[in-house]
């Protein structure tokens, strides 16, 4: 099996069970809200149907992003994966508004609003965070491995629902042993602050993507230390790279002996490039030879 299509693979298995967990949350959270009325388990809710959007928009350009390069795009197709990152940052934003002004809403009420059914809730969100942190693992795995923005954004979603989960929890419990309702605002407000700072760091790599910013400076240094030690090469210039979804794209100029062979030079470049590719395996590498003027 290839590089590419074990990344393939697992960001599928990370797409599908990022789907399938999110519907199982959203049904047993629609039922701890109808049951017990808690603004801590609507948040909570909300963001998760939010995510169950945004996984199914996700899984979709996971397997978008796997097509092969073709006529029309003849650097692929991961791109979707930054305009999908925007949109989940967009859902997330105005989701997370909306919870925050009926949380205020509340909050400033001079009713205080009963909670019921505590403990059926409180069943229902732990389940829900031992849910989660069973998804959360196995996305922090495939992230790491593929690089996939997706992904990773997926995972940032989850990771922002536990809060919210067990705050919901706390909620619960407070208000069932000493009658403190307001907290289950308080709980919602902190939620929907941790899904905007989430959505802002999403949107913003988004953004730098689509905008063809540089690899991370890390990378570039990697890359040009291994150029700058490679047998043959004596010098390079014009290392540029950009970013499209988990790919990166580098082109690169060195500097060769003009009086050696074609041949030998192309080897020069060639063997170089599989050293990049080997060191960011998610590298798309482009060499130009130049002749070295000393």
């Amino acid at each position: 099996m290839s590089y590419n299509d074990a990344q393939t693979r697992l960001n599928l298995s990370a797409g599908l069970a990022s789907v399938a967990v999110a519907a199982v949350l959203v049904g047993m959270k629609l039922w701890a809200l109808w049951a017990t009325g808690a603004l801590s388990i609507a948040a909570s809710l909300a963001d998760s149907a939010m995510d169950l959007l945004i996984s199914g928009a996700g899984l979709g350009a996971i397997i978008y992003a796997a097509r092969p390069a073709d006529d029309d795009h003849a650097f692929g197709h991961t791109s979707v994966e930054d305009l999908a990152s925007l949109g989940q940052a967009l859902f997330v934003s105005v989701s997370a508004i909306a919870i925050a002004v009926a949380a205020g809403g509340r909050l400033l009420s001079q009713t205080p609003q009963a909670l019921a059914a505590e403990g059926a809730g409180i069943l229902v969100m732990a389940l829900s965070a031992t849910l989660t942190l069973g998804l959360v693992a196995w996305q922090a795995r495939v992230a790491r491995k593929t690089g996939n923005k997706v992904v990773a954004a997926d995972m940032l979603h989850y990771v922002g629902d536990l809060l919210p989960t067990i705050g919901a929890i706390l909620a619960l419990w407070l208000s069932s042993r000493f009658g403190w309702s307001k907290v289950d605002s308080i709980v919602a407000l902190i939620a929907a602050a941790i899904m905007l700072r989430g959505a802002g760091q999403i949107g913003v790599s988004a953004w730098h993507a689509l905008m063809d910013r540089a690899a991370p400076q890390e990378i570039i240094d990697g890359i040009a230390e291994i150029a700058q030690i490679w047998p043959g090469v004596m010098g390079f210039h014009d290392l540029k790279t950009r970013t499209a979804g988990a790919k990166i794209f580098v082109q690169l100029h060195i500097e060769l002996d003009g009086a050696q062979s074609l041949d030998a030079a192309h080897e020069i470049a060639a063997s170089l490039k599989r050293a990049i590719i080997e060191a960011y395996p998610q590298a798309e590498v482009i060499i130009h030879k130049d002749v070295w003027r000393g």
